[in-house]
């Protein structure tokens, strides 16, 4: 009977073990970037990038209205929830955006294609987004 009681608290525990791993592994995979060439990539592919003007930790977006038109913000769902250096912050309209260690991410209209990264020092105010 000891023997038994034994081997189930030990499968037991190598059961939470294994799930403690997955679920880590599970948070990781939740990142709403990647990083390619050394830059931040949404999850079209598409060049991501920060403007100067937001400040780092400030929870908030500087760039709305025609500014977002043009560097549209890389949104978050509702039930998106922070995860490592990643944090959704409220825009002024109320719509949720990611932003990566405190600084807003948004793209650029005019990359067309993954890979391109040309907003790049647009107006001395927008750079690339790099992990």
């Amino acid at each position: 009977m000891q023997l038994t009681a034994r081997r189930a608290y030990r499968t037991t525990l190598a059961i939470a073990l294994f799930a403690a791993i997955l679920g880590g592994c599970a948070s990781m995979s939740d990142a709403p970037t990647k990083a390619a060439d050394g830059v931040l990539t949404g999850p079209n592919g598409m060049t991501l990038y920060t403007f100067d003007k937001d400040a780092a930790g400030s929870g908030k977006s500087t760039c709305n209205g025609p500014c977002a038109t043009n560097w549209p913000p890389l949104m978050a769902s509702d039930t998106d929830k922070a995860t490592g250096d990643y944090t959704v912050i409220t825009r002024d309209d109320g719509k949720k955006q990611w932003a990566f260690k405190g600084k807003p991410l948004y793209f650029w209209a005019k990359d067309m294609k993954p890979g391109d990264k040309t907003g790049d020092g647009f107006n001395k105010v927008w750079q690339l987004a790099r992990p």
